[in-house]
């Protein structure tokens, strides 16, 4: 199947229907009219992986008061989420995309390298997606350590009222 291009900024993110940690249907467009912190990651319970849920779990009451909701989408099962949510006090929406179709819709599954091999997996990506739908800006190839604070300093950014040039 051919990957999709990553959506750029100022495009309309694509929408989708995936199932959390208690098999909830969660549908983007249903979240419109709040901002949407969407990322992207290869798997739970690994090191990077649990150090940004953890990240973004404890910065969730923070991006919320700022009207964000933080989904996290990854191939893993609706069952590992549940253990690797309950495992680390996860405070953030776990999606299960095991077919990957949103992972490639949003350009996250691609080729990459792994210790003797090459394969395809998930890029580790974020998506900041406004009230209206549109992707705001995006991070790809993502290191975990500090990120989520880009994330919220970006967010807090295009938070700021514009400035008026003087008349």
């Amino acid at each position: 199947m051919a990957e999709t291009k990553v959506p750029a900024p100022g495009g309309t993110a694509p929408d989708f229907t995936l199932p959390d940690k208690d098999g909830k249907k969660v549908t983007l467009k249903e979240l419109r009219g709040r901002w949407v912190v969407l990322y992207f990651y290869p798997e739970d319970d690994t090191p990077g992986c649990t150090l940004e849920a953890v990240d973004f779990s404890a910065e969730n009451e923070t991006l919320a008061e700022m009207g964000a909701t933080v989904l996290g989408v990854s191939p893993d099962s609706e069952e590992s989420h549940c253990r690797f949510y309950d495992k680390h006090d996860l405070h953030v929406t776990l999606l299960s995309d095991e077919k990957h179709a949103v992972i490639r819709r949003y350009g996250a599954w691609q080729p990459i390298t792994l210790p003797g091999k090459e394969t395809t997996g998930v890029v580790r990506s974020t998506f900041l997606i406004d009230p209206g739908g549109t992707v705001r800006h995006s991070w790809t190839g993502v290191h975990a350590a500090g990120h989520v604070a880009q994330v919220k300093d970006t967010l807090a950014s295009l938070l700021e009222p514009a400035v008026s040039a003087p008349q």
